[in-house]
């Protein structure tokens, strides 16, 4: 009777404890991101992945994420695919659409700042105060912004110091705010992602390419260009999003839905900053070690790109209260009183 007892007693711990396992494997959730650069890149290796580690930290375990092998879309649809949830995390550039995020445009314009880390904290700042109850954000919990750090003019043969120097060179650009800044300054621009510019070089295609200076060592243009124009608070800028499908992030716990924003939002769009001023001034001690030549406007040119970002800064209030910003100059003074607090 006795042994029946224990049996009994065995199959019921037993029990409690598959239960138990049941419910904690219920309790894990794994998240899917789609990356579109290789794992071994800084962006990945150095920022996501952490923050990845963080997240099932935080979550005690509950929530994982899983880099995905290979991208499941290109660049440009990463939003979309966040929002549809093809995957539950991804990352990329606002202005890979346009016309949809208008509303950052102004954080890519001519002399916003070089710091990449003050500049991201800022427009994180100036999304959750402008920009959060938005539309065109909707379906997609952001999680991190970050900036480029201020792109430059780099040339194989020549400094590009005066205007005249800019006038008909075919200059290597990405987005809306460099063709239109190229064509205002008298340059050619040609479309095609910072990946392409060795072989638009080497055949010719171009004749200058537009990038932070890390880009010119990371996609190993340092060959290639040799020559450096730095424009005081950058030429242009390049706005990045980290986000969560919202379905998905609304199906975590409220624990671990806190969990997370905890360790994002500012925390993270710092990280990014922090590393992308890392990988730029490395990239800038590499550059002059090796013999390049850097070199700063003249005075008619910073006036020139003035005159362009003046337009451009125009013509975003005018049209903005048809994206959804009334008095896009108050954002605009928001996010530069931030960059400038958080620059010190």
């Amino acid at each position: 009777m006795k042994n029946r007892q224990r049996i009994h007693a065995l199959i019921a711990s037993a029990a409690l404890l598959t239960l138990g396992s049941a419910a904690t494997a219920q309790a894990q959730t794994t998240l899917t991101m789609s990356s579109w650069v290789p794992p071994t890149h800084y962006v990945v290796k150095d920022i996501l992945q952490p923050w990845m580690a963080d997240v099932e930290k935080a979550t005690e375990g509950r929530v994982k994420i899983n880099l995905l092998p290979k991208a499941v879309g290109a660049p440009a649809q990463h939003w979309e695919l966040a929002r549809k949830g093809v995957a539950d995390i991804t990352w990329g550039n606002f202005t890979y659409e346009p016309e949809r995020f208008k509303h950052v445009w102004f954080s890519e314009l001519p002399m916003m700042g070089a710091s990449s880390e003050a500049s991201s904290v800022a427009l994180w700042r100036t999304y959750t105060q402008f920009l959060a109850s938005n539309e065109a954000f909707k379906g997609v919990t952001l999680l991190g912004t970050g900036m480029l750090g201020g792109g430059q003019f780099h040339h194989p043969t020549k400094v590009i110091d005066t205007p005249d120097d800019l006038k008909g060179q075919k200059v290597r650009m990405g987005g809306p705010i460099q063709k239109r800044l190229l064509e205002d300054l008298g340059a050619i621009p040609v479309a095609g992602p910072g990946t392409k510019a060795y072989e638009l070089l080497e055949g010719g295609v171009i004749d200058a390419s537009l990038h932070a200076l890390e880009s010119v060592v990371n996609f190993r243009l340092d060959g290639k260009l040799k020559n450096h124009t730095i424009i005081p608070g950058g030429l242009y800028e390049a706005s990045f999003f980290i986000g969560i499908n919202e379905g998905k992030f609304k199906s975590l716990s409220a624990a671990d839905q806190q969990a997370i924003l905890k360790i994002s939002g500012e925390a993270l769009s710092r990280r990014w900053g922090q590393e992308f001023d890392k990988q730029n001034k490395s990239a800038e001690t590499t550059l002059r070690a090796n013999g390049h030549k850097f070199a700063q406007p003249s005075p008619a040119l910073l006036d020139n790109i003035r005159k362009v970002r003046t337009a451009m800064l125009g013509e975003l209030q005018k049209d903005g209260a048809s994206f959804g910003v009334k008095d896009h100059n108050a954002m605009v003074a928001f996010y530069e009183q931030q960059y400038k607090a958080l620059a010190k």
